[in-house]
């Protein structure tokens, strides 16, 4: 086995110059939740771990009424699902946090963590890309912001330089009239990662949809979104015809990954009935 070696930055500065010091040597952590299965199942194989667990300043929740929610990169997935601030802002994204895995891994698992770890099979992903989230990535050269849209490449693959690190994660505040919800359905057991999620958002205007949002995780490498079926809302009312008809449209347009959780076909046929009872329970809520 290689040897790792744990290195403990006390600033932001110098945890910038250690990823540009060692570059491909070495990997950001932070509660360690993610990389250690990464590590386990040879995903990488760092020489060294750069922690960013003595830094503060990536541990705020701040929500700026008008403006959004901002989220450092080390809160913990227990502290969004039980933050008062949280449920002020974002009722959804608070529901989604407390649906992951278990309080245990709650406790220690990070939002910045759960995303640039980008594993297809996590909760938040779906919800934060729905919500239009965007990461503040920094680096020894400056820093810059990235919508979530276009953060996840592939499997396991982000668009994050190796030099990069995640400070910060930026929720912009809902439209007037709109709400969200999140539902996944689990396969095998109630604390296992979810066969599919999916994350809905309907921004309302008279009664009728001005804009929908839906993203299915847990489905394919990364959130898939898919714009002419959330374009089916457009100017009309949320019923359950018109659910089932953005449901099924979303089943035919996504092509799904086999694997341990379930079938293609199976997916599929998940996909359509949860993206129907999402958009409904959003249209309600």
């Amino acid at each position: 086995m290689h040897q790792l070696e744990i290195l403990q930055p006390r600033s932001l500065a110098d945890a910038s110059r250690m990823l540009t010091d060692y570059q491909d040597e070495a990997k950001v952590v932070g509660a360690g939740t993610a990389i250690v299965l990464m590590l386990t199942q040879r995903l990488i194989a760092p020489r060294y771990l750069v922690s960013l667990g003595h830094l503060p300043n990536l541990r705020g929740l701040e929500y700026e009424p008008g403006v959004g929610l901002r989220i450092g990169a080390l809160v913990t997935h227990y502290e969004m699902e039980s933050s008062p601030v949280v449920r002020q802002a974002v009722p959804a994204l608070a529901e989604t946090f407390h649906q992951v895995a278990n309080i245990r891994i709650r406790h220690q698992a990070t939002v910045g963590g759960v995303l640039c770890e980008a594993d297809y099979a996590s909760d938040p992903p779906s919800m934060l890309v729905a919500l239009r989230a965007c990461v503040r990535a920094v680096s020894v050269r400056g820093e810059r912001w990235i919508e979530l849209t276009d953060f996840f490449q592939d499997f396991f693959l982000t668009a994050l330089e190796p030099d990069e690190i995640v400070t910060e994660i930026f929720v912009p505040e809902m439209a007037p009239d709109s709400s969200a919800t999140y539902i996944k359905f689990n396969s095998r057991s109630s604390e296992d990662r979810p066969c599919v999620g999916i994350a809905a958002v309907v921004e309302r205007e008279n009664g009728a949809c001005q804009a929908v949002r839906v993203v299915i995780g847990a489905a394919s490498a990364t959130p898939q979104e898919v714009i002419q079926a959330e374009m089916l809302a457009s100017g009309r009312p949320m019923t359950e015809d018109l659910a089932r008809e953005i449901g099924r449209a979303y089943a035919q347009a996504i092509d799904p990954i086999s694997d341990m959780r379930g079938t293609d076909w199976y997916r599929r046929q998940v996909i359509e009935a949860l993206v129907r009872r999402a958009l409904l329970h959003a249209a309600r809520a």
